[in-house]
């Protein structure tokens, strides 16, 4: 059977590489931890600074409030995708569990997704999803205009290093970091371009 191309790529890398790979010390000298520990009330203020910094909308809740919040957070009368796994009193009323072989096309037509997360790390405000339970494959969250992500305190940690501590690389990975936005040569904001235009991180603890 003829190789991928990726399998061809990998193959000349490694043979590229050759005894590099085995020798190469990589420096760790990188801040590996913050001095707050995850779930922290600093933390989250921290978090909460840079997502609306970001132009993402967060709501604050007790960790008994989120079903409520979430509820509050949907437009009436909005239809959305959530992924399967998902806490189920979360779920907006009317709400399409994906069944995994909806299009780009069919997600489209949704006006947004409800999900879970990771881990999410407040110094520079990412939020990461694996694609396990509560979180579902990555174009549920990237192709409708409006994601509604929950987070929880014990999710949030204060470094990249930390959040990197806490994913799995055999995963497919989503690193969120306020809506999607671009901008072109002059500077001209341009939002929902690769991603959803609006994100509403529901912050619950």
């Amino acid at each position: 059977m003829p190789e991928s191309g990726r399998e061809t790529v990998l193959a000349r890398v490694r043979e590229a590489l050759g005894s590099v790979r085995s020798t190469v010390d990589v420096p760790r000298d990188y801040r590996p931890r913050g001095e707050h520990s995850p779930g922290s009330a600093e933390l989250l203020e921290l978090l909460t600074d840079r997502l609306v910094d970001y132009k993402a909308t967060v709501l604050r809740c007790a960790a008994d409030a989120v079903a409520a919040t979430v509820a509050s957070a949907v437009p009436a009368g909005a239809r959305f995708v959530v992924p399967p796994g998902l806490p189920a009193e979360w779920v907006p009323p009317g709400a399409v569990t994906d069944p995994g072989d909806l299009t780009p096309y069919d997600l489209d037509a949704f006006d947004g997704v409800l999900t879970g997360c990771t881990v999410a790390a407040a110094e520079t405000g990412t939020i990461a999803l694996d694609g396990s339970a509560g979180q579902g494959r990555r174009a549920i969250s990237l192709v409708p205009d409006l994601h509604v992500c929950v987070v929880l305190a014990d999710q949030v940690v204060q470094t990249v290093p930390e959040l990197i501590g806490r994913l799995d690389p055999h995963r497919p990975l989503t690193l969120i970091s306020g809506p999607s936005a671009t901008s072109d040569i002059e500077l001209h904001r341009v939002e929902g371009v690769h991603g959803p235009r609006t994100l509403v991180v529901v912050l619950a603890g």
